[in-house]
């Protein structure tokens, strides 16, 4: 950690442009940009934000949505590919830590994967949820260990996690035995409503105390009119309303950026690492406050592949601009 320095942060809440994987890639990019204009060093986007989150599979039945599925896989992002190669340049020529969410694609899985690029336009990691939650197990695959970490980048050591991982002590935990100082959450937006921002709000500021680090936190938004699209029915139209809550929390719990609840923004802070150290000092749940002879984490970090041995060759991604599966 860098004593004494003060990082400007930001957060965006970003409205994606619905199935189209390019143009929100020049949102984000343009954000990146906006961003760096106001002396931002780090700008963290939503979970799965490129194309979009699959807001369809909150509100309609599996059996009905085969359709919209297949065209998330056609707009989903390849690691590396073309739109990362944007970003990266981007973060590049900003010198800007960049974390973004994305649908990746993996030949014939997809996979709610976060990036994060380095000031360099380096990705320097590229993990994958690793629970994905109720009806999103009908769209994404299981992510494994191999992510559960943190970085070292041009603004300190970064740790992500997307959404309800929250929840999961112990993927926290991972992150904060390697002395998480900025955490990276993201989360979808537009969906469940009050009390998910709510529960949001609770969740960012309770990981900000408990790993003395900072939390910089961001959500998706969606207009009424993307709402409308997805779904006709005025009752299942509530369930993609509310539940946002982009903001920015110290290591004392302490909302510094933000929240912003509604509409699509950035929120900025002023992150002074001086306060890791003060709140470590009282309480450090991986040093002096720990007890490992106690309780301690046994954790799995390596690659999960289909085949083992010797023999088993690693194999290249699926080329970009492959022609698109049947439509059911």
């Amino acid at each position: 950690m860098a004593p004494y320095r003060i990082i400007k942060a930001a957060a965006a809440q970003l409205q994606p442009v619905l199935n189209d994987g390019r143009a929100t890639t020049e949102k984000v990019c343009e954000a990146i940009r906006t961003a760096s204009r106001e002396g931002a060093e780090i700008i963290v986007f939503p979970e799965t934000v490129v194309p979009n989150y699959p807001y369809f599979s909150f509100v309609r039945p599996p059996v009905l949505a085969g359709k919209d599925h297949l065209a998330l896989y056609d707009e989903a992002v390849v690691v590396p590919g073309p739109l990362t190669e944007l970003v990266a340049a981007a973060a590049r020529q900003c010198g800007m830590v960049v974390v973004l969410g994305v649908n990746e694609r993996d030949h014939g899985t997809l996979y709610n994967a976060q990036l994060v690029f380095d000031a360099t336009g380096e990705l320097v990691l590229h993990r994958r949820k690793i629970t994905p939650t109720y009806h999103e197990r009908m769209i994404w695959g299981q992510g494994d260990g191999s992510g559960l970490r943190t970085v070292a980048t041009a603004v300190g050591r970064l740790g992500a996690l997307a959404c309800w991982e929250h929840y999961n002590p112990l993927a926290r935990y991972a992150l904060m035995a390697e002395h998480e100082e900025i955490h990276c959450a993201q989360f979808p937006g537009s969906l469940v409503g009050q009390i998910f921002a709510d529960q949001m709000e609770v969740t960012i500021r309770h990981h900000a105390l408990e790993a003395g680090c900072f939390v910089i936190n961001a959500c998706g938004w969606l207009d009424e009119e993307q709402i409308a699209s997805i779904t006709p029915d005025p009752a299942l139209q509530k369930g993609l309303r509310g539940g946002c809550y982009t903001a920015i929390i110290s290591p004392e719990g302490v909302v510094i950026g933000g929240p912003l609840t509604a509409g699509e923004g950035i929120v900025y802070a002023e992150m002074d690492m001086r306060l890791i150290q003060k709140r470590k000092r009282m309480m450090d749940s991986v040093g002096h406050y720990a007890r490992p002879e106690l309780l301690s984490l046994h954790l799995n970090r390596d690659v999960q592949q289909p085949v083992h041995g010797a023999t088993a060759a690693p194999v290249a991604p699926a080329p970009v601009g492959v022609e698109a599966l049947e439509r059911v």
